[in-house]
């Protein structure tokens, strides 16, 4: 099946949805909770609960079967038991409903010769009556800016990140996570057991998204592996992708075959896919959500060359590390920079230079801005973190009003070119240091400034950003030496 962009706006864009399989009783994980949500988080479309027992589901007329609806809805969402569930693709097709999101799990993942054969049977089916189906067993597509969020953050936050996963669950933690600190989802497809549409049929269509300008994923397996390599490849080129890859030990890799029932391919096969497509890899829902918000939010740098503005010797010893093993470099500033240091940073308890160690930067909002315009105006300095310390009893800061309402002030009409981010020093088992800087770190991100919770995650999503980018260069470099030869 050769599918294009258009194919897939039903899935998210759908304008009448049914909901086969809805108990008309109490709360119940399914069609029940699908409905619950989709009404929860505003969907605008026409709703169609499906059940052959009730006459209305709250507060909806509930209808039998998909012939008794009085239109073909563009979205049906299956949520009844595995075996019923071939029938019902038949009536799909019988009316002409071709866009299908099986809830349902109990086919091959469940290692049985029944839960196969089923499975087989949704293929042909699908195959002979051209049916695209997501699924089965999983949570299916999900897009706030149309109001279809039956799962992950609702109401949801609409923005520029594209996530294809195997996975329901990490699926849902990403767009919860992504939205609580501003960086809003376009599309987000939870695809499971990838019976019939599998991720390249997603990336594919997200690389033609002009809405998405970044692409998560997290795979398990993939049924075709020269597919994914020549669209990860092909995609990669002009957007971002994130690839977060699930069983990479052995114990990783059993679970992913009773996960969706797949098996999760040879590691030196995917070490050599990460080095021909130029993926970024991480392995973690931190490191991806970093790597998402530094993709999202940030220019790219011209160099490797970083200013660590702070305070503290200690803090500044070890973040000069941290970032040199990243591969940065922590350089010396120009003469311009010094003069101004040496005038206003006192020689006795601070350090002049870089990493700056000022005590000011953190109370001072002016202050920090001018240290920030002379390090977008340093040809030295290609990325600038400035630590952010959380006033808490055990410093000695004088109460004064908080400098942080300015400083994004100064930056949001600043929007400097240099990549800039903020390190918020909440990490550690100190439960009111990690709820305030949740907070401070929310609010510096919806305002466009990436923040992490230390300057070890700060660092390997710039490491991400500015590798992707020096990629690319070489990449456009080759290619315009092939041009010039030709």
């Amino acid at each position: 099946m050769t599918l294009n962009q258009t194919d897939f706006e039903k899935f998210f864009h759908p304008a009448h949805t049914a909901i086969i399989g809805v108990s008309a009783g109490d709360y119940k994980f399914g069609g029940t909770s699908f409905l619950m949500k989709l009404k929860q988080g505003g969907y605008p479309g026409q709703l169609y609960p499906i059940n052959p027992k009730a006459n209305e589901i709250q507060g909806l007329k509930a209808y039998p079967d998909l012939l008794s609806l009085p239109v073909v809805p563009d979205l049906a969402i299956v949520c009844v038991a595995a075996g019923f569930v071939p029938a019902i693709l038949e009536d799909c097709a019988r009316i002409g409903l071709g866009h299908i999101h099986i809830l349902t799990s109990g086919f091959k993942e469940t290692g049985l010769a029944e839960g196969k054969l089923l499975e087989e049977r949704i293929v042909a089916i699908a195959r002979e009556k051209g049916l695209k189906i997501i699924g089965p067993n999983c949570m299916g597509p999900y897009c706030p800016g149309a109001g279809l969020t039956a799962w992950g953050a609702i109401p949801g936050l609409s923005g520029s990140v594209g996530i294809i996963s195997q996975s329901g669950g990490l699926t849902q933690r990403l767009t919860e996570y992504t939205s609580s600190l501003g960086i809003g989802v376009d599309k987000a497809v939870s695809f499971g057991n990838a019976a019939v549409l599998d991720s390249t049929d997603f990336l594919s269509m997200m690389g033609q998204d002009d809405n998405i300008r970044v692409i998560a994923m997290y795979l398990e397996s993939v049924k075709n592996a020269p597919k994914l390599l020549q669209i990860t490849k092909a995609v990669n080129q002009y957007k971002p992708i994130i690839l977060w890859k699930g069983g990479e030990s052995p114990a990783g890799a059993a679970t992913a075959t009773s996960h969706t029932g797949a098996m999760a391919g040879s590691q030196k096969l995917w070490q050599a896919f990460y080095r021909q497509t130029g993926v970024t890899r991480v392995s973690s829902m931190n490191e991806c959500v970093d790597a998402l918000m530094a993709f999202s939010l940030l220019p790219a740098p011209a160099g490797n060359g970083v200013f660590l503005i702070g305070g503290g010797g200690g803090n500044s010893v070890a973040y000069s590390d941290t970032f040199s093993r990243q591969g940065f470099e922590v350089p010396a500033l120009s003469a311009t920079t010094m003069d101004f240091l040496r005038r206003s940073v006192p020689t006795a308890g601070s350090i002049a230079g870089n990493p700056l160690d000022m005590w000011r930067t953190f109370i001072d909002a002016d202050y920090l801005a001018q240290v920030l315009e002379l390090g977008y105006g340093d040809p030295a300095v290609s990325i600038i973190l400035v630590d952010r310390l959380i006033p808490r009893t055990a410093y000695h800061f004088p109460d004064l009003a908080d400098p942080t309402p300015a400083t994004l002030a100064y930056l949001k009409n600043r929007q400097p070119a240099k990549p800039t981010v903020f390190s918020i020093d909440s990490d550690g088992g100190d439960p009111q240091l990690a709820d305030t800087g949740a907070r401070l770190r929310a609010q510096f991100c919806k305002a466009g400034i990436p923040a992490y919770p230390s300057a070890g995650r700060a660092a390997r999503a710039l490491h991400h950003l500015y590798h992707y980018h020096v990629r690319q260069k070489r990449e456009d470099g080759s290619a315009a030496d092939l041009k010039t030869n030709s």
